[in-house]
């Protein structure tokens, strides 16, 4: 919280992460949450061990595709 909303994005907290979600790897897990906000400055698809599921994009993408198809119904 002291880094990420202030624009700080220290190599060590990213490998912080990464191992953290290599563990979760190890253990069975299939794909990683991203559920704070910030996270995906740091961790994505490219440099996480695991898929991930970036929260916030989902939400977004689920409003933008209702908010469309109401459009389109009202039509």
């Amino acid at each position: 919280m002291d880094e990420l909303v202030y624009g700080v994005f220290r190599p060590e907290s990213v490998t912080y992460h990464q191992l953290v979600i290599r563990r979760m790897k190890d253990e069975g897990c299939d794909a990683v949450v991203l559920g704070c906000t910030e996270i995906p400055l740091i961790i994505s698809n490219k440099n996480s061990p695991l898929p991930t599921l970036d929260s916030t994009r989902l939400l977004a993408w689920a409003a933008l595709k209702r908010s469309v198809a109401e459009v389109v119904r009202a039509v």
